[in-house]
């Protein structure tokens, strides 16, 4: 009788803390809802939040994101840039083109900036992110003033040995009831605090592009490297990265840093996948790549 009402008491309890988690979190998603707009490309609808005064930034997020988590890079600091986050492709608010690919996002992401009426601004990158941004920087550096990759992945810098195969969390365990059951262990596995998971729920919302981006987005710098290669690139680029990032290489970032002409490198030996503890030495870093006074 004592162990079924403990049993009972801890999956009230829990109930509880996934109720909290997940409205907490819807809560926070509408907010960021709330203040996007959307356009029509020939890849279908992008929602994007813009807001921000000063030197224009576009931000790619990474994955399980959207324009909230892309806003959220740099929101505190929209008195120094204008902050142009869209939703990648199948994340919420944009569509997911029929057999959609990295060029097909890089051109939608074009047709963003002509429809805001942008020749030319600074792309960031945020882990998965770096994909979409690399091959926009390479494809189109006359809109590109420089690349920002901030806690991003890295293309393969040799010929891979073999292929990659799906690179992201399942399509079944793309639910909010999942994601909260192992939010526990983000930090031993990613080392991110459990909070972390208030920034990804609903995932209903991103299930598609999450889906996408492991099964085309993670593995393209691998399967065609040779579209990747960061040589070509005519800007600027800053690599910001922790060395205990847990979740993009940093071996990776230190080579390409070492390798590419004009190149700015800001290691940090602590902060982790969210660079952690490092908000001044990031903005003073952003500040002086970008021009802003």
């Amino acid at each position: 009788m004592i162990l079924l009402a403990a049993v009972i008491l801890l999956t009230v309890v829990l109930a509880v803390d996934f109720v909290s988690v997940e409205t907490r979190a819807k809560k926070r998603f509408i907010s960021y809802k709330a203040r996007s707009e959307t356009i029509l490309t020939s890849y279908g609808k992008i929602a994007y939040i813009d807001e921000g005064e000063g030197v224009p930034v576009l931000v790619c997020h990474g994955i399980c994101g959207g324009y909230d988590q892309g806003f959220d890079v740099l929101g505190d600091k929209t008195g120094l840039f204008r902050v142009i986050a869209p939703s990648r492709f199948g994340y919420p608010g944009s569509d997911m083109p029929e057999n959609a690919d990295i060029d097909m996002q890089a051109e939608a992401l074009v047709e963003l900036l002509d429809q805001l009426g942008i020749d030319r601004l600074y792309v960031l990158a945020t882990s998965a992110g770096g994909t979409a941004a690399i091959r926009f920087a390479i494809v189109h550096p006359e809109r590109c003033s420089g690349l920002i990759l901030y806690c991003s992945g890295y293309p393969e810098l040799t010929k891979p040995v073999k292929e990659a195969s799906y690179a992201g969390p399942p399509a079944f365990f793309c639910n909010d009831l999942c994601m909260w059951m192992i939010s526990p262990l983000f930090e031993p596995l990613m080392g991110m605090e459990r909070d972390t998971v208030n920034t990804i729920l609903p995932m209903k919302d991103r299930k598609e592009g999450i889906v996408f981006d492991g099964r085309i987005t993670n593995t393209d710098k691998t399967n065609n490297y040779e579209n990747y290669d960061m040589r070509a690139l005519k800007c600027p680029v800053l690599i910001i990265h922790s060395r205990d990032d847990k979740l993009a290489d940093f071996e990776s970032a230190k080579a390409w840093s070492g390798i590419l002409k004009d190149c700015t490198f800001l290691p940090f030996s602590g902060g982790g996948h969210l660079m952690e503890g490092h908000e001044e030495e990031i903005e003073n870093a952003l500040k002086e790549f970008t021009g802003v006074r």
